[in-house]
């Protein structure tokens, strides 16, 4: 039954590369990227995606995973809701007026971009980071404690690789969303593939729309193909088999 759905699978994928690549051309976007000067600007505009995807990213998991780690502990414990809600304010705003604001305040350019990428970042991570953290069984916590192990040692040998699930889901939530809202950044002039797909829009030319938009939705694809594979290395194999179990 495997076998059959897999092979199912993988006719219809190739169908729906077939039929693509046929749209492509008759739109014109193989032609338009066939053009290496073309090719190689649009190399030079993903180099400017990732680099504000990774910057931001880094940014935002720092701080998410502190303001996690830190308002599940005793003394702040009280005050996560509050955090959570200070935090969440960048949702809360159309990512547009986020990159707005921001401009008015650092002007244009990449600093402008990577913060108003953070700041519609970093909620995921950090309610994901206290969720994860929160949700680990008390009795745990209670059988670390009791064999002597520090605080320290039980938020990293116990707290987090419990909580790493669900860590990893926020991170990849964001991570897509900051992908796709990257491309808003040629509005400030930052570069990016939106740098393709606006232009694209106002001049009606689908192929250089495309140029733009199929990078940037290969980039959010193989970004969370990779948070898969990384989540192999960070979650801990008995935690992984238990939930395949299920």
């Amino acid at each position: 039954m495997n076998k059959a759905v897999s092979k199912s699978w993988r006719f219809l994928t190739a169908i729906i590369l077939i039929f693509s690549g046929i749209a492509l051309e008759r739109i014109g976007t193989i032609e338009y990227l066939s053009d290496p000067f073309e090719l190689k600007y649009t190399f030079s505009l993903v180099l400017q995606h990732i680099w504000m995807v990774a910057a931001s990213m880094a940014i935002a998991t720092t701080l998410g995973l502190l303001i996690g780690i830190i308002f599940t502990r005793p003394g702040f414990k009280r005050f996560s809701g509050l955090m959570m809600y200070i935090v969440g304010l960048g949702q809360t705003i159309p990512s547009l007026a986020v990159i707005a604001l921001s401009m008015s305040v650092l002007g244009v350019g990449y600093q402008t971009a990577i913060f108003a990428l953070f700041v519609y970042s970093i909620l995921p991570i950090a309610r994901n980071t206290l969720a994860g953290i929160n949700s680990v069984p008390k009795w745990i916590i209670d059988a670390a404690r009791g064999m002597g192990m520090s605080n320290f040692r039980i938020l990293f040998d116990v707290e987090l690789p419990n909580a790493m699930k669900v860590i990893l889901t926020g991170f990849r939530i964001a991570l897509v969303i900051n992908i796709g809202t990257a491309a808003l950044a040629f509005l400030i002039g930052a570069g990016g593939l939106g740098e393709h797909i606006f232009p694209g829009i106002d001049l009606m030319r689908p192929d250089k729309l495309l140029a733009g938009a199929i990078p940037t939705t290969l980039l959010a694809l193989l970004a969370d193909y990779m948070v898969k594979i990384c989540s192999l290395f960070l979650i801990p194999k008995g935690i992984r088999l238990k939930e395949e179990e299920k």
